[in-house]
């Protein structure tokens, strides 16, 4: 191995750090966050698909965009509807290498076509302001500068990747897509945004969303309240039974109740809104006791009928020995950049938990480091758009060569 005597990187490694900081990841970052990509603007989310399609083309291999897989979603009124999504980008390049890696992002965001926050601001420290110019944007462009370095030192290693359009909303219509793609990689790669110090995410909790239609009786809240069976208070008593379920190792939030109406009629109608985070598989099962025994206790003691929809969408995400392994190949790629790669346990979650279920060791915040995502004060620091191509580049690199 030949070794810079400057930095300790060898010369092909170094050549490809200089490629990543000429590659233009700013100007793509602007012109991929220019466009609204919300998750239900399928406009903006075609126009983005077919950018990142073609951007991504100068790699060998096949783009394809690949359709939603069907989705769906239990409306205020109780009855379950498709739910529509944009389409997801997969591009396959040496599927017969010995080595082969997964990366993924998304292009979707949380801002919607009618949000106030639309512009990209340079706010002149440093930093740019903007919708996904952090989460993610910056994070595809960082992953596209790295995959060109990697491509131009010649590296034979094998990699799919995945960019999905829904994963702020749960990647309901690509997880199949996303867990194919995982299955029998060596490592697996995301573009998630780290924090503004460059601190990744370790472990991460599961979670799983649930929407729970509560039918009961509607009758004259002053005439014959006695024969109305009230959804609301039904739903009220659920939701204070899951919420005793939490602990230490899970978070039980019911985030909202739709129902009700008149105040002269008992409503027959309540739809509970809750989230679930656990840190484990057995609080998972936990969970799902604990829904089970308050849907049956509330649907005997008050005489309503009450239907469960959703489930537990991102298993949790822990720190095994293949994980840990990935981190420290990152980590020793960091120091050889001059950078200290620190990470730390979270309760967000993203696609990377997928992947680890899927078995594939994953390090889900390769991104640019920036910060105060899902607001208007989102921001990205600029320089980090090359410093983390690098990293990926070399780690990339390694992989490549010793495998983990």
């Amino acid at each position: 191995m030949v070794v810079s005597p400057e930095t300790g990187l060898r010369y092909v490694e170094r050549a490809a750090v200089e490629r990543t900081a000429a590659a233009p990841s700013l100007e793509r970052t602007c012109r991929w966050a220019a466009v609204n990509s919300g998750t239900g603007n399928l406009s903006g989310l075609s126009t983005v698909a077919q950018q990142l399609a073609d951007a991504f083309s100068t790699l060998p291999g096949d783009v394809r965009l690949v359709p939603p897989a069907p989705a769906e979603r239990v409306r205020e009124d109780g009855t379950v509807v498709a739910l529509d999504h944009g389409h997801h980008l997969h591009l396959s390049v040496r599927p017969q290498a010995t080595r082969r890696l997964l990366l993924t992002g998304h292009m979707d965001t949380v801002y919607p076509v009618d949000h106030p926050f639309q512009t990209i601001t340079d706010r002149g420290d440093g930093t740019i302001n903007g919708p996904g110019v952090a989460d993610m944007k910056g994070g595809l462009a960082v992953m596209l500068a790295a995959l060109e370095a990697v491509e131009a030192a010649g590296s034979a290693i094998g990699y799919d990747v995945v960019i999905n359009s829904d994963e702020e909303t749960g990647s309901f219509s690509s997880s199949a897509l996303i867990e194919q793609a995982a299955r029998g990689k060596l490592a697996a790669l995301t573009y998630e945004p780290a924090l503004p110090d460059g601190t990744l995410a370790g472990a991460r909790s599961g979670t799983g969303n649930f929407s729970i239609v509560v039918r009961g009786r509607a009758a004259h809240a002053g005439r014959n309240p006695e024969n109305g069976r009230n959804a609301v208070t039904a739903a009220a008593a659920l939701t204070i039974m899951l919420e005793q379920a939490k602990g230490p190792r899970l978070a039980v939030n019911p985030a909202r109740i739709d129902g009700g109406g008149p105040n002269n009629v008992v409503p027959d109608l309540a739809v509970l809104r809750v989230n679930f985070r656990p840190k484990d598989a057995a609080e998972i099962a936990r969970a799902r006791a604990a829904i089970d025994a308050a849907v049956a206790e509330i649907a005997a003691t008050r005489d309503v009928r009450i239907a469960v929809h959703g489930g537990f969408n991102r298993p949790p995400k822990p720190i095994d020995p293949g994980a840990a392994r990935l981190f420290e190949t990152v980590r020793v790629a960091g120091a050889d950049l001059g950078l200290a790669i620190a990470w730390r346990d979270t309760g967000g979650v993203c696609d990377g938990n997928n992947i680890a279920a899927a078995g594939t060791p994953v390090i889900d915040t390769m991104g640019v480091r920036g910060g105060a995502i899902h607001s208007s004060d989102e921001f990205l620091i600029v320089d980090s758009l090359a410093e983390r191509a690098a990293l990926s580049a070399i780690t990339i690199l390694r992989l490549a060569e010793n495998g983990l």
